[in-house]
């Protein structure tokens, strides 16, 4: 990637400890600083008259917080895959409400309501499993399978689908269609 100026700098950012050192520090800190806010776990304070959060405590334990998790390489590690895969799952709802927004807007052609209903799903369907397949769990789950999936196995996936429909229909609540008479 050091081909180009861009990558140059990306290189050199990584090189320096963007990624695994401020990144990480900065968002922990922001995180942890937020909540502190927001919890007022140090408590108030009166200053003319106006009721302030303890900032400069909530800044400082937010800071050693997050000194601490930088510290780990293990922690940043899985802070650097989570934030990963949590911005690709943003990607792909981003992706997939634009997809919503195709199929959904008005116009010279609109789908009716029945392939709309039809159609979300599908497609949500389909994202989820391009995102699995991007995480390659796809192919442990398709090795799995191959190594265990029997006619038990079979037959005891079924059972459990057909007691969860079942308990799902029993407990289901009674829908409020309108019947066709008026009232009087």
């Amino acid at each position: 990637m050091a081909g180009t100026v861009l990558g140059g700098t990306i290189e050199f950012l990584n090189n320096i400890g963007m990624y695994d050192v401020i990144l990480p520090f900065l968002l922990v800190f922001s995180i942890v600083f937020a909540i502190l806010e927001k919890t007022k776990v140090f408590g108030v304070e009166k200053v003319d008259g106006q009721t302030i959060t303890r900032k400069n405590i909530n800044a400082i334990v937010a800071f050693v917080m997050a000194f601490f998790v930088v510290g780990s390489s293990k922690l940043v590690g899985l802070i650097n895959t989570v934030a990963s895969q949590v911005f690709l799952l943003l990607l792909l709802v981003i992706l997939f409400l634009m997809l919503v927004g195709v199929l959904q807007k008005e116009g010279e052609y609109e789908l009716n309501e029945g392939w709309r209903k039809f159609l979300m799903p599908v497609v949500l369907i389909i994202i989820v499993l391009i995102f699995l397949n991007a995480l390659g769990w796809l192919q442990n789950l398709y090795e799995f399978l191959r190594d265990y999936w029997n006619s038990e196995a079979v037959s005891a996936v079924i059972l459990i689908i057909l007691i969860a429909l079942f308990i799902w229909w029993l407990t289901k609540s009674p829908s409020s269609k309108k019947s066709g008479k008026k009232g009087d």
